[in-house]
């Protein structure tokens, strides 16, 4: 049992993605259960009504934050006219948005102005700019990517903090995803640091989504070592149509909602000392 009580981030990604997924972060929300999610502004379940709810669900949670999920991958689409390379009308996939990174082929001006054009739609919708900011499928880690990205929350929201995905501890090769997460985040840090960008100090939560493992199991791990004031990222959602349309990460939704509403969750957190503040 950790002595020392540790102060966490537990931010649900992904609202608007879906209604399902609204109602259940929302749900979390007002439970207590979750501390922070962030909002995609170019997918089909947000709105005014939606960003509405999800003030009301905060309003109960003085602890929650709100924050943008910037979003550069596809099925979606660009709110800016100018915004390439595409295909077709819809943003890269993430694994060729990646490469095309590495490769030095990406617009960051394009970028620049994307991310700009999100952070003023979730100002339409909630009054302010968000707590901090982050990216869908961790794309704000990305070569060149992470260049608009960071001049643009500098331009748009200086006061939000922005999430790397950097680990606590020593690098593993037996965890591939969080391998490349920490070696992507080292430059994302340096670059925050040098505009002056607050960033969570260690992060948690990436697994393989394909294979339905126990996730109680994960967030004891994911728990394990994480600093005071450190993120664990989730993905609770209910499974709906648009759902199962968008995105393949579907059912362990579910799962995960189950886990953290569950008083096995609340268990784990005052086993470790951890709370949601």
């Amino acid at each position: 049992m950790n002595d020392v009580t540790r102060r966490i981030w537990l931010c649900a990604d992904d609202y608007g993605l879906s209604d399902g997924v609204n109602r259940a972060i929302r749900d979390l929300i007002e439970r207590g259960r979750l501390n922070a999610t962030s909002v995609m502004t170019v997918t089909p379940a947000i709105g005014r009504e939606a960003a509405s709810a999800l003030q009301a669900s905060a309003a109960k949670n003085p602890h929650c934050a709100i924050g943008l999920h910037v979003t550069l991958t596809a099925p979606f689409r660009p709110l800016t006219l100018l915004y390439r390379p595409l295909d077709g009308d819809m943003f890269f996939p993430f694994p060729k948005l990646l490469r095309s990174g590495l490769l030095r082929r990406l617009d960051a001006e394009a970028v620049h102005t994307e991310v700009l054009a999100q952070l003023a739609a979730f100002r339409e919708l909630f009054g302010r700019a968000p707590d901090f900011v982050d990216g869908h499928q961790h794309a704000q880690l990305f070569p060149q990517v992470r260049d608009g990205f960071l001049r643009a929350v500098k331009d748009a929201a200086p006061e939000a903090w922005v999430r790397q995905g950097g680990r606590a501890g020593s690098l593993s090769l037996s965890a591939p995803k969080a391998l490349v997460l920490d070696l992507l985040s080292a430059q994302f840090r340096k670059k925050a640091a040098k505009l002056g960008l607050r960033f969570n100090p260690a992060f948690a939560g990436a697994y393989d989504f394909s294979t339905a493992p126990d996730f109680g199991a994960l967030m004891r791990d994911f728990l394990d070592g994480l600093p005071d004031g450190g993120l664990v990222m989730c993905h609770p959602g209910f499974v709906d149509q648009t759902l199962v349309e968008l995105d393949p990460f579907t059912t362990q939704r579910e799962t995960e909602h189950a886990y953290l509403a569950s008083d096995g969750f609340a268990e784990l957190l005052t086993l470790n000392n951890v709370t949601l503040a």
